[in-house]
């Protein structure tokens, strides 16, 4: 084995920011939360309403769920959506302005809350001034080195797209100019107040393309966190390559959901295992939530197991993250069609005592309570797990690092779990009634014995 084959095969370790131990963050896509996109029944939202501005009349709901910061969807000048950017550099006006983006930045951080950004640096909107701009001067032009590009079967040149959507524009990430934009752009917006980017896509764009960009970043904002966007293939090895911090759990996500649903924690117990080998690297960004999928109360079909969801969210080692909504208990379904994102992605109405109707408030006093927990007990941002009871409708994990444990009951079974004698420190109500067992459909959390 060569050298450079010994050095590909071991994860870089890079060391994330301090402050990242003790992140929790609530997620919200901003277009939709504030009714901007898609366009309300009256009329699209015009420039100069300063829509942003709505979402610090939350900020205060995100400290009391127990956040510890706020990940914001695409702010971007864009067509539509958000993620088919027109100008990085500018707020949508949609949502406002920069003078927006300050206070928000600024009332965030009066808070104690961190603020992450939405990356998109795989492709741009279709109408981007560069994309026309490169439509203009024709192959060999400055502007179309920016993008990838083919050609048909005429040998006419055309410019690639993202997973065949024609409105997006794939950015070639071999031009030394679109490294340097993105590096302008991260710098740009964490010195305007953001703290941390996700990288939309971030699969789709080469490991060396971020192992250029971002380490070029962190020279200037040492304290910055990158969580990359990754759905399928080796993890570790995307974040050894790219020197990102963290990607996206996505074979956690499904297996939480998918093992609850169909009754089967032997699913759950082997992902937890992969889950496990990658804590020896770098802390997974944890997730059962995002604008991307289906709500978590709509793929857990009984009600009474949704709650489990949330204590292995709110206790797993990693970086967790609410998808704003799913604390009320929202209930949605993603669709595979034009606008099937937009039940997931809803408005958000002005903050106050009743403000969202409907609201299951036992759904979110548990979220309270058991992101409560989690932030009295930081190590658990390393925690691996091991199964001490493991059937397909019962579940008992030992959750440890540093010398510190606890232990996580989950019960999908008519029948009581078995526990030996053990403190409690938050359990589902008929549990809390009962000695040496969990209740059925219920679960615990508890202290070594």
């Amino acid at each position: 084995m060569s050298p450079e084959s010994e050095d590909r095969s071991e994860p870089v370790q890079h060391p994330e920011p301090a402050w990242v131990k003790h992140a929790i963050w609530w997620r919200i896509y901003p277009l939709g939360f504030v009714g901007a996109f898609p366009e309300p029944p009256t009329g699209p939202a015009r420039p100069g309403e300063h829509r942003l501005l709505r979402v610090i009349g939350w900020l205060d709901h995100a400290v009391a769920l127990g956040a510890s910061g706020v990940a914001l969807g695409p702010i971007f000048a864009s067509s539509t959506h958000g993620y088919d950017t027109l100008d990085h550099f500018a707020i949508d006006p949609r949502l406002g302005d920069d003078r927006d983006f300050d206070k928000l930045a600024a009332a965030a951080h009066e808070r104690g809350l961190r603020l992450q950004l939405d990356g998109v640096f795989n492709h741009v909107g279709r109408d981007h001034p560069r994309v026309r701009e490169a439509l203009r001067q024709g192959p060999g032009g400055a502007a179309m080195r920016w993008f990838r590009s083919s050609a048909d079967e005429r040998g006419r040149v055309r410019l690639d797209t993202f997973e065949g959507h024609d409105q997006l524009v794939a950015l070639d990430h071999d031009e030394p100019g679109v490294r340097a934009y993105v590096i302008d752009v991260m710098r740009h917006w964490l010195d305007r107040g953001a703290d941390a980017w996700r990288l939309d896509a971030a699969y789709q764009v080469p490991a060396e393309f971020w192992a250029e960009v971002l380490p070029e970043v962190r020279r200037s904002h040492p304290d910055v966190w990158f969580e990359a966007e990754v759905i399928h293939g080796d993890y570790a090895a995307f974040v050894a390559g790219s020197t990102a911090d963290t990607v996206t759990q996505y074979e956690l996500w499904k297996a939480i959901w998918s093992s609850i649903e169909h009754h089967n924690f032997f699913e759950l117990d082997w992902a937890l295992q992969r889950h496990n080998a990658m804590l020896a690297t770098f802390a997974p960004a944890t997730f059962v939530g995002n604008h991307d999928v289906t709500r978590i109360a709509s793929q857990i079909t009984d009600p009474r197991h949704l709650p489990h969801a949330v204590a292995l969210l709110a206790l797993l080692g990693g970086t967790p993250a609410v998808y704003a909504g799913d604390e009320f208990g929202f209930r949605a379904t993603k669709e595979e069609r034009a606008g099937g994102d937009d039940a997931i992605r809803p408005a958000f109405p002005p903050p106050g005592p009743d403000a969202v109707e409907a609201a299951d408030a036992g759904i979110l006093r548990l979220h309270q309570r058991l992101l409560g927990l989690r932030r009295r007990h930081p190590w658990l941002h390393r925690a691996r797990s091991r199964a001490e009871v493991l059937r397909n409708r019962q579940y008992v994990i030992t959750l440890a690092a540093d010398g510190h444990e606890l232990a996580l009951a989950l019960n999908l079974d008519d029948a009581e779990l078995p526990l030996p004698p053990a403190p409690i420190l938050d359990s589902d109500a008929a549990t809390a009634n009962l000695t040496g067992a969990v209740a059925p459909h219920g679960w615990a959390v508890m202290s070594p014995p």
